[in-house]
């Protein structure tokens, strides 16, 4: 699968945060991108296990509805001591509003429900592009860090503002959009696919 510089493609999102920060990751290379609510397609209900499975759900019902090559992004937030949760339901959390207040509350919550000292958590995020009707590829990144509380920052979006990674002092709703689109779980895997693709840098 190929995309050309002048390519359109379509982010198969209806997260607008999440739409701007593959948008700010692809304009280095050329590639326009349209978000599916822009296009008014409909959000299909993620029934998949996995980061992998909703992902190519979403990527292969955009591609299809659109007649665009599309990517989709399914990522979340994996806290140790919650078994891996929220995992695929972390925008679940934040509830029918997307409030990711509620959803940082929760996972704020849950581990002092478990009495644990254990914050450990990673960020994962899992790529999938789709051609209409046609093939489809993966790609996966993720990072480490701890959780802090209260949230700190307001410079990202969902659970930016509790997470640290490994290595750092301030979260990702705290440091600059540019920094952490360098070392980003979403940045690790769009590395990939841009090595897949073999797309350059303007």
């Amino acid at each position: 699968m190929k995309l050309a510089r002048g390519s359109v493609l379509l982010v198969a999102s209806h997260n607008p945060g999440k739409v701007r920060e593959i948008d700010d990751l692809l304009a280095p290379y050329g590639i326009e991108t349209k978000g599916a609510a822009e296009l008014g397609l409909d959000e299909p209900e993620e029934t998949a296990n996995t980061f992998a499975e909703n992902a190519l759900l979403k990527a292969r019902a955009a591609a299809d509805a659109s007649g665009l090559i599309a990517l989709a992004d399914d990522s979340g937030l994996a806290v140790t001591a919650l078994g891996g949760a929220p995992g695929i339901y972390s925008a679940r959390w934040a509830g029918p509003n997307k409030d990711f207040s509620i959803a940082m509350t929760r996972v704020e919550r849950e581990l002092r429900a478990k009495q644990t000292k254990d914050a450990s958590a990673k960020f994962v995020c899992v790529l999938a592009l789709a051609e209409p009707k046609g093939d489809a590829q993966i790609f996966e990144g993720e990072v480490q860090g701890t959780l802090t509380f209260p949230p700190r920052g307001n410079k990202g979006f969902g659970y930016d503002p509790i997470f640290v990674a490994d290595g750092m002092t301030q979260t990702f709703g705290e440091i600059d959009p540019a920094r952490k689109h360098a070392m980003s779980h979403r940045a690790r895997a769009f590395a990939k696919f841009v090595d897949a693709l073999g797309l350059a840098r303007q």
